[in-house]
């Protein structure tokens, strides 16, 4: 049995990724997990969390389901990205996706274009259909100051695994990223020491899995694990 481990973002929750694992679960028989990484969620309470709390419950989440299953394959999103390379690293996972991994963030150039788009938007009453408007709305002041040390903490500390990294590897990028620049992805090329491969998607921003570009991502995220799984089905039957 397949089991697909899913980690969402940096003051995220599952419904950054819901569509993905929704797709996954009606298109597949296999087991979802899609833990809540503490104090994030719909409520954020990350006053008493450090980066530690976050990857030991990613490492809890992958033992739990690997217990269950015959094959691992890790999803994350962002911060979750970094956190599934680390579990790829240590574990016997099967394969790994990456969804706009902060290896590297905050593009300052997108970032100011984001800015100009909320300006732009209220201005012609349009600010709610505004994705990140809609996601700034959510969390507003619910990030403590030393969430983002630990956030930067937790990158630092999952960079290093990127060297152990020996699965297969998918890297979905958006250009229009305005927290993770794009450019990041050339240096998981070098980091990373079997070839990846990666996507890139002109008009995504970092919610990838949320985006006017969902659709693709998921497709190509089933594809990329059903290729994985016929290849996996092959050598066990040669």
């Amino acid at each position: 049995m397949i089991g697909c481990l899913c980690i969402h973002g940096f003051t995220g929750g599952p419904y950054e990724i819901e569509p993905l694992t929704t797709f996954l679960e009606e298109k597949t028989d296999w087991l979802i997990s899609v833990p809540t990484l503490p104090g994030h969620g719909l409520d954020l309470q990350l006053d008493d969390y450090t980066h530690q709390d976050w990857l030991d419950a990613a490492d809890e989440a992958y033992q739990e389901l690997a217990a269950k299953v015959d094959v691992v394959y890790v999803v994350g999103f962002s911060m979750g990205g970094m956190i599934a390379a680390s579990l790829a690293a240590k574990y016997p996972v099967a394969g790994l996706i990456m969804l706009s991994p902060s290896r590297k963030y905050l593009s300052l150039v997108k970032l100011a274009a984001e800015v100009k788009l909320l300006i732009r938007d209220r201005f012609f009453g349009e600010i709610e259909n505004n994705l990140t408007y809609q996601n700034l709305k959510l969390k507003r002041g619910a990030i403590p100051a030393r969430a983002y040390i630990e956030f930067a903490k937790c990158i630092a500390k999952t960079r290093p695994y990127l060297k152990d990294i020996y699965c297969p590897v998918l890297v979905l990028q958006g250009i229009q990223d305005g927290l993770v620049p794009y450019q990041t992805t050339h240096y998981l090329t070098e980091e990373i020491p079997v070839e990846i491969d990666v996507i890139y998607y002109a008009d995504s921003k970092h919610l990838i899995c949320l985006g006017d570009d969902k659709e693709v991502v998921i497709n190509a995220v089933y594809e990329y694990l059903m290729k994985i799984e016929d290849r996996t089905r092959k050598k066990i039957t040669s």
